[in-house]
C-alpha cells in the first residue's frame, strides 16, 4: 500500500481526492489537511509515500514545501495554475494535476506514482505486458518548454542523455525534456527498450546492425558501454538465429 497524504486550503479539493483515493486499492490515505506546517512534519517524519500537494497556500506554498521536504516522500502537485509545472518538475515531482482534476487523468498519475514507488512490483508488471505493451498504440507524455507533449512508444528511435536534459529523438523530430535518464529506463517497456550506454537507449526494434560495440539507427552510431555490454549482447543473441 501507498501511503497518502492531501494538502490543500480548499476543501471541495481535499474532498475530491480523498474520494477519489478511496477507489484505488493500492492507495492508503493518512491525512487530509488545510495545513501545510502540519503536513511537512508527517512528511518529515516519514508517515507517508506520497504527497497530493496544493502549489498557492498561505503559510507555506507548495513549491517552499518540496523545497524543505527535500525528497523525504514523492510528490504529485496539485493547482489551477501551469505556470508552476516546469519548477515542479525540476524538483522532481512524479506530475502535475490541473484543476479540476478528472479522475481518469488522477489515476494515470497514480499509476505513474506506483511504478516509480513499488519498485519491486516490478516482475508483475511482465506478466502484465500483454496487456500494456501494444507498442503502436502505447505512449508517454514528455514537459518541453511550452507545452506538456505526448510521444508515442512506436515512434522513438533512441533516447540521449544531457546532464539534466533528455533528448528523445524519433524519424520526424528531436524532443528535449527536463528528466534524468534512470527515470526514463524505468517509464519505458524493458522489452522493446535497453539503456546502452549511461548516456544512451535504445529502442531495440529500431536497430539496424550492430558492429562490436556500436550500434547503428539509421545514420547515427551510438556506442555500447562495457557495464551494459553484457545485458546488451544476451538480448541480442537470444534474437539471432
Amino acid at each position: 500500500m501507498i501511503r497518502c497524504l492531501v494538502v490543500d486550503d480548499e476543501p471541495l479539493a481535499l474532498h475530491i481526492l480523498e474520494d477519489y483515493i478511496s477507489k484505488m486499492p493500492f492507495l492508503e490515505l493518512v491525512k487530509v489537511t488545510t495545513n501545510p506546517i502540519e503536513a511537512l512534519q508527517i512528511v518529515q517524519a516519514g508517515g507517508v509515500d506520497l504527497v497530493f500537494l496544493d502549489v498557492q497556500m498561505p503559510e507555506l506554498t507548495g513549491i517552499q514545501f518540496l523545497r524543505i521536504a527535500n525528497g523525504k516522500s514523492k510528490v504529485i502537485l496539485t493547482t489551477a495554475y501551469p505556470q508552476y509545472a516546469l519548477e515542479g518538475y525540476e524538483l522532481d515531482v512524479i506530475d502535475y494535476l490541473l484543476k479540476p482534476i478528472a479522475f481518469d487523468r488522477f489515476f494515470k498519475s497514480v499509476q505513474k506514482a506506483q511504478a516509480i514507488i513499488e519498485p519491486t512490483g516490478k516482475p508483475e508488471a511482465k506478466a502484465e505486458q500483454p496487456q500494456q505493451r501494444d507498442l503502436l498504440s502505447d505512449f508517454i507524455f514528455v514537459k518541453t518548454e511550452h507545452k506538456i507533449q505526448k510521444v508515442y512508444l512506436n515512434d522513438i528511435l533512441f533516447i540521449e542523455g544531457l546532464k539534466d536534459y533528455i533528448s528523445i529523438f524519433t524519424p520526424s523530430e528531436r524532443i528535449i525534456t527536463l528528466q534524468n535518464m534512470k527515470k526514463m529506463e524505468d517509464a519505458l517497456p524493458e522489452k522493446y527498450f535497453i539503456r546502452v550506454h549511461k548516456s544512451y537507449i535504445v529502442s531495440i526494434n529500431k536497430i539496424d546492425s550492430i558492429e562490436r560495440s556500436r550500434i547503428f539507427i539509421g545514420d547515427k552510431i551510438i556506442p555500447v558501454g562495457d557495464t551494459y555490454r553484457d545485458e546488451f549482447f544476451k538480448i541480442v543473441d537470444g534474437k539471432n538465429i
